[in-house]
C-alpha cells in the first residue's frame, strides 16, 4: 500500500485543476507517479484554459466548441436512452421479477451441491436490494430470515463500521443479521475513485434455504429450456 495517501490526496487536488508539476512538488513525489495516477482524470474546460495560460499556451476557440458539442451529443444520447428505457420497461409484474431474479441467480447464484444455501453474491447494492425485495414479495420470505455478510479489501476496515450500517440501513436487517465481515488482504497497487463510496461484496444468505435453493434451481433450468429450445 506505498503511497496510497500520496495517491488519493494527488487525484483530490487534480480534479481541482492543479498542476501535475506542483502536485509532484507539494507531495514531495516524483512528476511521473502524479502523470500515472492521474492520466485518467479529465478537467474542466476552465481548469484546462488556466493551466494552459499559465504555460503561455491558449485554448482555441474552436477546439472549446467542438468538444462541447460532443459533450452534448453524448448527454442527448443518454437522456435519450433513459428515456426509451423508462417506455419499454414502463411498470414489472410479480412474474416479471421472478424471470429477472432468476436470471440474475443464474449468474451470481449459489447452484452446486457444495453449497446447502440460497445464496446471492454482488457488488452492486441495488441488484442486491433488487433480490432481497424479490425474496420478500415474490418468494414469501421473512425479512429476519434474510442474513448478508460483507467481503471487503482489508484497506477498507478503518470505515467497515460505516459499510455495515450502510447494508443494515439498505435491506432493512437488524444487526444480529449482519455476520461479521471477512476482509481480503490483497495488496492494492491502484488507486480507486470511488474508495469512500464503495461498499465491498455482499453475499445474501436466506436462513434454512435448501428447498428455496432447489427452486431457484428449478427456475433456471426451466428459463434455459424456454430460451435455449425456442
Amino acid at each position: 500500500m506505498s503511497k496510497y495517501n500520496e495517491r488519493i490526496q494527488a487525484r483530490e487536488m487534480r480534479k481541482k485543476g492543479i498542476s501535475i508539476l506542483k502536485i509532484a512538488h507539494d507531495l514531495n513525489v516524483t512528476k511521473s507517479s502524479v502523470s500515472a495516477w492521474c492520466r485518467d482524470i479529465s478537467l474542466t474546460k476552465e481548469q484546462n484554459e488556466r493551466l494552459q495560460k499559465n504555460k503561455g499556451v491558449s485554448v482555441t476557440t474552436g477546439q472549446r466548441i467542438g468538444a462541447e458539442r460532443n459533450k452534448q451529443k453524448k448527454l442527448d444520447a443518454i437522456l435519450f436512452a433513459e428515456k426509451e428505457g423508462q417506455k419499454i420497461v414502463s411498470k414489472i409484474s410479480k412474474r416479471e421479477l421472478l424471470l429477472i431474479a432468476t436470471a440474475l441467480y443464474w449468474s451470481e447464484g449459489s447452484k452446486t451441491d457444495t453449497t446447502s444455501t440460497w445464496m446471492f453474491v454482488n457488488s452492486d447494492p441495488e441488484m442486491i436490494l433488487l433480490m432481497n425485495n424479490f425474496l420478500v414479495d415474490v418468494m414469501d420470505v421473512l425479512q429476519e430470515d434474510i442474513v448478508c455478510c460483507i467481503q471487503i479489501n482489508r484497506i477498507h476496515e478503518q470505515r467497515i463500521k460505516k459499510v455495515l450500517i450502510f447494508w443494515k440501513k439498505l435491506l432493512g436487517l437488524k444487526g444480529s443479521q449482519i455476520r461479521k465481515p471477512y476482509f481480503v488482504n490483497t495488496k492494492v497497487n491502484k488507486v480507486y475513485e470511488n474508495y469512500d463510496t464503495y461498499f465491498g461484496v455482499c453475499r445474501l444468505f436466506v436462513r434454512r434455504s435448501k428447498n428455496l435453493k432447489y427452486k431457484m434451481v428449478g427456475l433456471i433450468k426451466a428459463l434455459k429450456n424456454q430460451i435455449l429450445s425456442a
